[in-house]
């Protein structure tokens, strides 16, 4: 029985009572309106009673028990400092030295504190307080160029990755809703296969420029990187010739040894090419990362493939099918990570909402 239904017929009775009704006249009326939700035979009768007492309200007393203490503002403030202590407590650890019941404590936490226990994000390494100042500058320099020139715009980035013949589903991309009376799907324990290609992209805001694979057997080595960028200098003077012909443009690239190495750095000295800095460690600041790669490996993760020109093909189609929008939206999205890394001072962010207020 819904409690609104309780009140709605305890108003009744105490206007029956006060009309001078019996109880059993007051019983008959309300089973016949009320029927089988009607309020049992020693529930009427109590509240008859204490509405010939003289009770004016309708609505239950306060329960005995436990005193409402648990969230008055001291208590709450000691469970938090119970918490800031030691992330990893327990509600039942936390109960036991507060002095309140598991529950009392979980409703603080949820409803008074705003917090949740979540696992802990996977990063590439723990950061020092140098590099967390060096994705910061690196940041903070790119939004001013970028403030001064628009020079996203023409910014090119690009990164090397693998792609595997059999790659397993996110946990997550797993989970499946069931009802109570149904059996969990059951999934056999795999893992990455040993076949797999190496695949080299390079992008800008208006969408692909290179697209290709280091050949079977080889290694990314710095003389193999000129010839990569060889190909994307032609590439540029085909699809952004304006760009090409005036050397407005930027290369962006992350800090693989192969993108360091002497003969690279002189290659890209004598071609008057402009590169931009990318901070050690920061695949969150590398558009190819956070965006190209994840979405083309998202797509074909769980297929498994017949040969490694079919990983080809698939992986160029599902690249070239990404509409211009979406490339521009990186950019966006690029520029936004870096003031959420701003706002993180320098750690990484993913995950964390606390930082997009920041933007």
């Amino acid at each position: 029985m819904e409690i609104n239904a309780k009140i709605e017929q305890r108003i009744i009775v105490k206007f029956l009572v006060k009309s001078g009704k019996t109880n059993n006249e007051i019983r008959q009326m309300l089973s016949a309106v009320y029927g089988e939700g009607t309020l049992s035979r020693s529930t009427l009768f109590e509240w008859i009673g204490r509405f010939r007492e003289g009770r004016e309200d309708v609505l239950d007393d306060e329960r005995r028990g436990r005193p409402r203490t648990a969230r008055q503002p001291a208590v709450v403030a000691k469970i938090e400092s119970k918490m800031n202590e030691d992330r990893r407590r327990t509600i039942r650890e936390v109960a036991g030295s507060v002095g309140v019941s598991r529950e009392s404590v979980r409703r603080i936490l949820h409803d008074e504190l705003g917090m949740n226990k979540v696992s802990p994000h996977l990063v590439p390494r723990v950061l020092t307080l140098e590099q967390k100042e060096t994705r910061v500058r690196v940041c903070e320099e790119w939004l001013q160029a970028d403030a001064e020139e628009d020079i996203f715009s023409r910014v090119i980035t690009g990164d090397e990755s693998w792609i595997f013949e059999y790659d397993l589903v996110k946990k997550r991309a797993d989970m499946v809703w069931l009802s109570p009376d149904e059996p969990r799907p059951k999934k056999a324990r795999m893992s990455k296969s040993n076949v797999k290609v190496m695949l080299t992209l390079f992008f800008d805001s208006k969408g692909i420029l290179l697209l290709d694979w280091v050949p079977k057997g080889e290694t990314v080595t710095g003389l193999s990187y000129i010839e990569t960028l060889k190909r994307l200098r032609e590439r540029i003077r085909k699809k952004r010739p304006t760009l090409f012909q005036d050397y407005d443009w930027f290369l962006h690239h992350d800090n693989a040894p192969a993108h360091r190495s002497f003969v690279v750095q002189r290659f890209l000295t004598k071609n008057a090419v402009s590169v931009l800095e990318h901070p050690a460690y920061s695949p969150d600041l590398a558009p190819s990362d956070f965006f190209a790669f994840d979405r083309l490996k998202d797509h074909i993760r769980g297929v498994r493939f017949e040969s490694v020109e079919e990983i080809k093909l698939t992986a160029a189609r599902v690249l070239k099918e990404i509409p211009e929008s979406d490339w521009k939206k990186c950019y966006e999205s690029w520029k936004k990570r870096m003031h959420r890394c701003i706002a993180a001072g320098g750690e990484y962010f993913e995950g964390d909402k606390c930082y997009d207020s920041e933007i």
